[in-house]
């Protein structure tokens, strides 16, 4: 089995479709470890305000099977993929590792570049896994995230509840 830690975001619905990816997640894989759920400004573009989360599960799928399963669950919850890149999103969920895989495997580059860019990655992933090592930094994602310049991205701690659990469920 593979440890996969994915991210999880939404600005159009949030609560609704966050517990969507959770739930179906949930279905999919088990037992789920997550972080904090975080709101952040819209990153690339003017648009609603985004929450995020990182999650982690074991699977037996492949990198491959486990995008087009990611994809097929944003796709259940409306994503809509014939806009811009940077637009606002029912659901995103994105393999950021799996084991500590590196390189294109399956047409997912691993691990997602996103981890080192976004403080809505990295924070929660920090929070998550803070011993974890980066694939290819080989620094913890805790060490990460210290020296990240956190004023680029404004996100803050938002209370969450999925399933009478309130986030973070450590």
């Amino acid at each position: 089995m593979a440890q996969v830690f994915v991210s999880i975001g939404s600005n159009i619905e949030r609560d609704y479709h966050i517990t969507q990816a959770l739930d179906a997640l949930a279905a999919h894989f088990g037992a789920l470890r997550l972080s904090s759920v975080y709101e952040s400004e819209a990153v690339g573009f003017d648009g609603d305000n985004f929450f995020n989360l990182v999650a982690e599960f074991a699977t037996a799928l492949s990198v491959g099977e486990l995008s087009r399963l990611l994809k097929q669950i944003e796709d259940e919850n409306g994503r809509c993929r014939q806009g811009p890149r940077f637009s606002g999103r029912t659901l995103d969920i994105d393999i950021l590792t799996y084991d500590q895989r590196v390189g294109e495997i399956d047409g997912v580059e691993l691990p997602r570049d996103e981890i080192l860019k976004n403080a809505f990655v990295l924070l929660p992933l920090a929070e998550l896994a803070p011993d974890e090592m980066h694939p290819r930094q080989q620094q913890s994602y805790a060490t990460l995230w210290q020296a990240y310049d956190s004023t680029k991205q404004k996100l803050w701690p938002v209370e969450y509840r999925w399933r009478e659990l309130a986030l973070p469920s450590l």
